[in-house]
């Protein structure tokens, strides 16, 4: 197989999954109801109209699933923990099974002495607190801190590291500025407070999970470099507002305790307040990376979706995101650029300097439509590609400067990929969505013979 990136010494590597795309079990054990089981059950909101219901029946099948992990070699698993199965009305009584569903992951995990690395918040909103109006209020910051403390009391002294959100540029921008995902409301702009609530929730939840015994906390943001179409300063501006709105909104208020020029006046509540919330200090900073955005001035055509693939552009925009041309891409749609992940690492290192801490690149993955040949085997080097590259430029990164301590594939199975329904498989491990039949494919056994054969051994 193919060479191994070389990469420093107690480099962390794992896999990831989110709840909602993995458990199923929605009815089961006192799971309340989630805004992506109300957004599913909308017509015409999912492809092939398609659920989580069952997904890869992680909730019933999770001693099989750790079992992979633990032959696959990795260090640290990424999971999120469902805030409807722990708390069913987002706040108030807490559900016993869903806390004890969540014991026996870590134990299961800590036994195969995986690294359990936990999100707190990873989209699926109880719908109880979508009818209390969701993220567009303030108040559901503070319930998502009370949920904090209830896991931070139960799992602290298990889990290894903690996400407080996932990606709130794309609760913001896809679940309420253009609705494609849940809970499918189409704001536009007037989705920015949803962003400061987000925050806002983040830094209550930092200091809930510290007040609880917690250690190791950071956050999985999603960010990409920004190019202009062009030169010329129509292109530039539009770039440089479009890097503003997905990078700096949702970095510079956790990072440095400020949004950027301008932005402070759009939020809502006694921000100078709560920016001081919002930048508690972190452990780690976490960068989920896809692809990059190119970006210019409106008229110029060719425009596609904001942040990722598969939304309407609104008209309007003072931007408009371009297709990226001249590289390969995945069968999603999406640009493979690795170097785009050095460069976003290096921008940040450079835009925040001593302000950044040790950062993790806590998503990096592809989707190919992967099938089980007829000697049972996945054949996706593609894949195996993919994530060399991405690892060859986080060491890049590393050369330059940047403090990485570790990369996260997403994804350890195939899963339920959101509006996009069981079509996209992003999974080191194919599953059989109709059987459940999990396949290790060529990348799982790529990070296999690789993980097994490092010098130390597990970092």
């Amino acid at each position: 197989m193919s060479e191994f990136p070389t990469l420093p010494n107690g480099f962390v590597l794992g896999t990831a999954t989110a709840s909602y795309q993995v458990e199923g079990a929605v009815d089961e054990d006192g799971r309340g109801r989630s805004v992506w089981d109300t957004f599913c059950a909308e017509p015409d909101r999912i492809k092939n109209g398609e659920t989580g219901d069952v997904a890869c029946d992680h909730y019933h099948r999770y001693p099989e699933d750790v079992a992979l992990m633990s032959e696959l070699g990795m260090d640290a698993y990424r999971f999120s923990i469902a805030w409807p199965r722990v708390v069913p009305d987002g706040s108030g009584p807490v559900n016993p099974a869903g806390l004890d569903f969540y014991d026996r992951l870590v134990d299961s995990l800590l036994a195969a002495e995986i690294t359990p690395a936990a999100t707190l918040f990873h989209w699926d909103l109880p719908q109880a607190l979508q009818d209390a109006g969701g993220w567009q209020s303030r108040d559901t910051a503070a319930r998502l801190a009370e949920y904090a403390t209830v896991v931070g009391e139960r799992l602290g002294d298990r889990v290894g590291m903690w996400m407080p959100i996932n990606e709130p540029v794309v609760v913001t921008m896809f679940g309420h500025a253009l609705g494609v995902h849940a809970p499918g409301l189409a704001l536009g702009f007037d989705a920015l407070p949803v962003a400061h609530h987000l925050l806002l929730g983040h830094g209550l939840a930092v200091q809930a999970l510290r007040a609880a015994g917690c250690s190791s906390i950071g956050i999985a943001s999603n960010h990409a470099p920004t190019w202009p179409a062009s030169s010329s300063p129509e292109d530039q501006e539009a770039a440089a507002l479009y890097d503003t709105l997905v990078n700096r909104l949702f970095a510079d208020p956790v990072l440095t305790g400020a949004y950027p020029e301008g932005l402070a006046e759009a939020m809502p509540g006694p921000v100078e307040d709560d920016l001081k919330v919002i930048s508690s200090p972190l452990d780690w900073f976490g960068i989920n990376y896809y692809q990059p955005s190119l970006v210019g001035a409106p008229g110029g055509g060719g425009a596609e979706s904001p942040v990722l693939e598969g939304a309407p552009v609104p008209e309007g925009l003072p931007f408009e995101p371009r297709q990226l041309t001249g590289y390969d891409r995945t069968d999603f749609g999406w640009a493979v650029v690795p170097d785009g992940l050095r460069e976003i690492l290096v921008t940040f290192r450079e835009r925040y300097g001593d302000a950044l801490p040790p950062v993790y690149v806590t998503e990096s993955g592809c989707s190919f439509h992967d099938v089980v040949d007829e000697h049972g085997q996945v054949h996706d080097e593609r894949r195996v590609a993919y994530h060399r590259e991405h690892l060859d430029a986080v060491a890049a990164a590393v050369d330059a400067g940047v403090d990485v301590r570790g990369y996260f594939v997403w994804s350890l199975l195939d899963n339920f990929e959101w509006a996009e329904g069981f079509t996209e498989r992003f999974g080191l491990v194919h599953v059989d969505f109709e059987t459940q039949h999990r396949t290790p494919k060529d990348s799982y056994r790529w990070f296999q013979q690789h993980l097994a054969t490092r010098p130390s051994g597990k970092s």
